[in-house]
């Protein structure tokens, strides 16, 4: 295995790169033209962004087919909405609502002065009007209703009639029974009567009519107004909130690219005014940049939607196009400068291009299976990104490459970086050093003829190379990761599921001081969940009935259900036929006497479909309690499904609006798995095809895992959940692990060094400093989004930042010393360890006879050299002085 190669796909595409390099250099103006254009057509379809942009709350961030869907539209058929006798609990959707919790600390809110206040805020709110269509709407003509009256507020009823002692959480009114639950909070009771509560919360319930939308819009315009201290909330207030995080995301984006192209600069910054990278820099970061316009629109003339995930996108594309143009700078600068452009361009790409291409085609196929995902949002990210890559790609090889070789043109002729203009390369007597700094450049490496080495690069192949080789040092490196694993492993444990609802809204909205209210005084109580029996039933059937009661009772069982707030058609129904002394154990009973039932008790209508005589379906109801976090609705979604499913008596759905969201529980672990899986197993298998090696390819995947495990772990130590955002930029993760230790691991077998050793710090010093400056030009770029007050670009900035920190630690610590352990060698490699350290100098004299010289000389002597065997003979070709030598000899100490 150690000295296996699966070059049969790495040769011929780094021989087809070779020849492409040459094409480019060649002809560099149309290959850094045609992509100008090309960006200018395709970047027209951004005019058609506020056209597609899909920033819905529940069709992009829940589950595409999750069970509750399916609940809904069953219930949405077999129980539809009555506008004239409306029931807030008895929803299907959220429906279009305002609410107002009002609230105060230490006082009761209960008392005459503080309920004048509320009582004037409410006669506010039922006097707001809107103009539509030159038509003035107000409350009354869009309030839900029920008998013909708007739905109102029973507390404010209940308080304006001065009662004393209110009981909690049900209070007898007129006759009939107010659940207080969900509209006074904060209350401190005692034998079930309320003696001081702090917060009071009203609702405000409209039809689906227009002139809706605008009455919202005009509520929070009020309501936002005026000096009191109360929250608020609309049905439109998620989606508004998420649409905002699109635009705040525009300025962050040009800070970052100036970052970005700032440090590219600097990084590449040579004080050589011919050998000088100033310009060369900022078209990588330009061709990152074209790559994402002609990607976006490109997506958007074939109208897919444009989510706010995506908007993370280009912070990805351009630490991915920084660190292509890293690599190809570093390959250039390792060419000789007096071969033609050309030459230099071919034997860039023959390395470069092939590095990248593998990093490339792993990043675009992981975001590819990343469509399989259970999210749209995750899908829309997944398919710009994965076009956004692929564009970034062909630019880096053509634009970039292009202006590569102009730049090429331009330091053969040793011509200035800013002015063209042709500047001597020793500095003429009688001249300043003032005119050395600015007029004079072109300098090089007269041993190797490159460029000179940068003091970084210099500083991984004499000093960091050799301490990171050191014995001592691989033992220190084992145990700093082990360290590292187990830190991950245990952040993983921890690791929480889903995304708070107050994640999609800004640090500084409305809607966190409405979350924060509600959590604070009205957790006591959670949602009201529907049991709905999903098929025909003989409710009349005694022994049927009891094993219905027996599943419901498993459900009543619950420690977060109330079962004295339950409510049950049925049991009143037999509790009426009881009074009535009526016998309902036939069918004909049963459904004869259902309909003077339903007369005396209306609102049971909507909970019974009865069709041609029989009932199709129906609904029962259970109050559930202390629902005060993330973890507690796990829980309550979970085992109210469970005891659901579980039911042996007829086939029963519990469902909830809010289970909408709550159904990303059941399908984010499992999905984030196989995203993580397939991809992992993708960057396999394309390893395995590029790099020539599959012990090496083998490294690359286990950098992926456990990049994954240790990005997972740590960003759960540092607060960030695991829900459809986070699952994102796990995938991300992946992409950019392979990014960094494949570049290292394919620089290792390629490298010609006779030892472990050896290789790994030829590796480090042609690549170390180009993933650094990858790593640190993203790290710097994402580091203005931790400054968001929004949620979504944090956690990007959280995980970017740890799959940069990881990333880099292994391609440039882990990786490294575990390659030392397990040495991947090359096929050449074999070869070199027969061949002696010290080889003979072989004379070439002007008879074309040969003499040996008693000299001896390592192979660092020569500029390249190379061997073929044949019998006995050996014919070795040298470049001594950058000339060919050939020589034949047999004899036996000719190597």
């Amino acid at each position: 295995m150690a000295y296996y190669r699966t070059d049969c796909i790495e040769k011929p595409v780094s021989k087809a790169f070779e020849k492409l390099g040459h094409l480019v250099g060649s002809h560099p103006v149309w290959f850094f033209v045609i992509p100008l254009i090309v960006s200018t057509a395709l970047g027209g379809g951004l005019l058609f962004l506020k056209d597609y942009k899909d920033n819905d709350v529940e069709n992009q961030f829940t589950p595409i087919n999750g069970p509750s869907k399916q609940a809904r539209h069953f219930v949405k058929e077999m129980f539809p909405n009555n506008d004239s006798l409306f029931s807030s609990q008895r929803l299907y959707a959220e429906g279009n609502y305002a609410v107002l919790i009002y609230s105060v600390e230490e006082e009761n809110i209960l008392t005459d002065e503080l309920f004048e206040e509320i009582s004037d805020l409410d006669k506010v709110v039922h006097n707001l009007s809107v103009n539509v269509n030159e038509t003035q709407i107000s409350f009354k003509h869009i309030c839900a209703r029920v008998n013909g009256k708007c739905v109102s507020n029973p507390i404010l009823d209940i308080i304006e009639h001065k009662c004393i002692n209110l009981s909690f959480p049900i209070h007898k009114w007129e006759g009939e029974n107010v659940f207080l639950g969900s509209t006074v909070g904060g209350v401190e009771e005692r034998d079930g009567v309320i003696q001081k509560a702090h917060a009071i919360r009203l609702f405000y319930f409209l039809q689906d009519k227009p002139g809706a939308s605008q009455w919202l819009q005009q509520f929070q315009n009020v309501v936002s107004s005026r000096g009191l201290k109360v929250s608020h909330f609309t049905s439109k207030s998620r989606q508004e909130e998420i649409e905002k995080h699109t635009k705040d995301g525009i300025p962050l984006f040009s800070i970052t690219y100036s970052l970005a192209i700032s440090f590219s600069v600097l990084s590449c910054m040579r004080l050589d005014n011919v050998r000088n990278k100033f310009w060369v820099s900022c078209m990588g970061v330009l061709s990152a940049g074209l790559a994402v316009v002609s990607s976006f629109g490109l997506m958007l003339y074939f109208k897919v939607p444009f989510v706010i995930t995506v908007a993370n996108s280009p912070f990805l594309i351009l630490g991915i196009g920084v660190n292509d143009t890293f690599i190809m700078i570093s390959n250039w600068q390792q060419t000789k400068v007096k071969d033609p452009v050309e030459k230099r361009m071919a034997e860039t790409f023959k390395e470069a291009a092939m590095s990248i291409t593998i990093t490339s085609l792993t990043d675009v196929l992981g975001f590819y299976i990343g469509l399989m995902s259970e999210f749209r949002s995750v899908q829309s990210f997944c398919l710009y990104t994965s076009t956004s890559i692929i564009f970034c790609y062909i630019y880096n090889i053509f634009f970039f490459g292009g202006f590569l070789a102009l730049n090429g043109r331009r330091e053969q002729s040793n011509r200035h970086w800013l002015t063209c203009c042709k500047v001597p390369t020793q500095t003429p007597k009688g001249k300043s050093s003032a005119y050395r700094l600015c007029c004079v450049g072109g300098d090089y490496d007269q041993e190797t003829g490159a460029e000179k080495q940068q003091p970084v690069t210099h500083f991984f192949k004499s000093y960091y190379g050799p301490f990171i080789t050191k014995p001592w040092i691989k033992v220190c490196v084992m145990f700093l990761y082990a360290g590292y694993l187990s830190g991950g492993i245990y952040g993983c444990l921890s690791l929480q599921q889903g995304i708070n609802m107050t994640d999609l809204a800004a640090d500084d909205s409305y809607v966190v001081n409405y979350y924060d209210d509600d959590r604070k005084f009205f957790s006591r109580y959670g949602p009201n969940v529907m049991v709905v029996v999903a098929e025909e039933f003989p409710y009349w059937n005694k022994n049927s009935r009891f094993a219905l009661n027996h599943c419901m009772e498993k459900l009543h069982n619950l420690k977060f259900v109330n079962r004295n707030l339950s409510v049950s058609w049925l049991d009143v129904y037999l509790q009426y036929a009881e009074n009535k002394s009526l016998n309902l154990d036939n069918e004909n009973a049963f459904m004869g006497n259902l309909s003077s039932f339903l007369m005396l008790y209306p609102e049971f209508m909507l909970d019974i479909n009865v069709t041609e005589g029989k009932i199709n379906a129906s609904r029962f109801f259970v109050q559930t309690l202390d629902i005060s976090n993330s973890s507690m609705e796990i829980m309550m979604f979970h085992e109210l499904r469970d005891k659901a499913q579980n039911c042996n008596a007829t086939k029963l759905l519990v469902f909830h609006p809010l289970f909408i969201y709550l159904d990303q529980y059941s399908v984010i672990v499992s999905s984030t798995i196989q995203n993580v899986g397939f991809t992992t197993s993708v960057m396999l298998v394309v390893s395995l095809l590029l790099i020539p090696n599959p012990l090496c390819s083998l490294w690359v995947t286990f950098s992926i895992g456990s990049v994954i495990t240790g990005v997972t772990g740590f960003m759960a130590l540092w607060g960030v959940n695991l829900d459809s955002i986070s699952m994102i930029i796990l995938v991300v993760c992946i992409g950019f692990s392979v990014d960094f230790s494949a570049h290292i691991s394919y620089a290792f077998v390629s490298s010609k060094k006779s030892t472990a050793n050896e290789r790994v710090i030829d590796a480090l010093f042609s690549l170390g400093y180009p993933v650094l400056q990858g790593a640190a030009s993203t790290i710097i770029g994402v580091c203005v989004l931790a400054a968001s007050k929004n949620h979504i670009f944090r956690v990007f900035f959280k995980i970017m930042f740890l799959v940069m920190l990881f990333g880099l630690a292994h391609s440039i610590i882990f990786i490294p010393v575990f390659l030392t352990l397990l040495s991947c060698n090359s096929s050449n490699t074999k070869k070199k360890m027969t061949m002696p350290e010290v080889i003979p100098k072989v004379i070439m004299l002007e008879n074309k006879s040969m003499a040996y010289e008693n000299y001896a000389f390592t192979k660092d002597n020569f500029h390249g050299c190379r061997q073929t065997v044949k019998t006995q003979r050996t014919q070795i070709y040298c470049i001594p002085n950058n000339k060919m030598r050939s020589v034949w000899c047999s004899d036996p100490d000719c190597p």
